[in-house]
């Protein structure tokens, strides 16, 4: 079994924590999902923009594959109102 490296940057790290529990939690444990299965039955492909996007709740994960290195980079976290600005 292959395991993606997770890369998340600085700014969506401390958007990540400012997230309340448990909604915190369950994003926390979504993202190290991906590092089992990046392309998880609910994850859909951006159009407009490259990468993923993935849902928990009522908030959104955005991020991008590269098969070749096996790295998740997580672009960005949010708010589903915000997320797509």
């Amino acid at each position: 079994m292959l395991v993606y490296q997770l890369l998340i940057e600085k700014q969506v790290q401390k958007r990540l924590e400012k997230i309340p529990e448990p909604d915190y939690s369950r994003i926390k444990n979504a993202i190290l999902g991906l590092t089992l299965n990046p392309r998880p039955p609910d994850a859909k492909k951006l159009k407009g923009r490259p990468g993923y996007r993935i849902r928990q709740g009522n908030y959104r994960i955005i991020y991008d594959i590269n098969d070749f290195i096996l790295t998740i980079f997580i672009l960005d976290a949010g708010h589903r109102k915000d997320i797509y600005e």
